[in-house]
């Protein structure tokens, strides 16, 4: 099966973020994102621990190991960049300052219920971090995710079995096999994978899908 690859998916939703958007790139897979944005666009980007105006990561040999991300990553900062407390980012993310956040995700339900903090085993590691600040704090909620578990689990669920980080608060779901939106009337179909059929897709999703208006 043709699938995205995970730069593919990043180089996805970079197209999505609009010219002046103030943006959070959660730990993991979206801090991929900064890497493909344009840079004739004026897009800010908010790292939790006290960063707004990151840029792409460093060339090899060029990092600061004072300047990360979130995830301990070494990032740049552009013209114009600010460091401060990470009491100051918080507010951010909490009062609504956000236009979006791109977060990671265990499971998203079709109505959009986010879980990506905790699988519910008793030997995982609870990670919640941020995640429910930025998931109740932005504007909008993107999520990028594989399209199933390692095991082959579909990770679009009808409802979520994992313990949820946010109630119906994402807003579009990238995998790769898909780019899937959260509406009103159920999880639609945005565009998928060249080579995959509307109906191979929802044999590996396990929440009904919509397709494309």
């Amino acid at each position: 099966m043709n699938r995205y690859t995970r730069d593919q998916i990043a180089a996805r939703v970079a197209q999505d973020i609009p010219e002046g958007a103030y943006v959070n790139l959660g730990i993991g897979l979206p801090t991929k994102v900064a890497n493909y944005l344009p840079s004739d666009k004026e897009i800010f980007l908010h790292s939790e621990n006290g960063v707004l105006g990151m840029g792409p990561a460093p060339a090899p040999g060029e990092e600061d190991e004072d300047l990360i991300n979130a995830g301990k990553q070494p990032v740049t900062l552009l013209t114009g960049g600010s460091y401060f407390h990470h009491a100051d980012s918080f507010a951010m993310m909490r009062g609504g300052h956000l236009d979006i956040c791109v977060l990671g995700a265990f499971q998203v339900s079709a109505k959009g219920d986010l879980a990506n903090w905790h699988t519910g085993a008793a030997d995982a590691i609870p990670a919640v971090g941020g995640a429910m600040d930025l998931a109740i704090g932005a504007k909008q909620v993107f999520v990028m995710m594989d399209h199933q578990t390692k095991t082959g689990e579909s990770k679009l669920v009808e409802a979520c079995s994992y313990p949820l980080t946010g109630v119906g608060c994402v807003n579009r779901i990238y995998t790769d096999l898909a780019v899937i939106d959260v509406t009103p009337q159920g999880l639609r179909v945005v565009e998928i994978v060249e080579g995959l059929s509307f109906a191979q897709l929802q044999e590996v999703t396990g929440a009904p899908l919509l397709p494309a208006a």
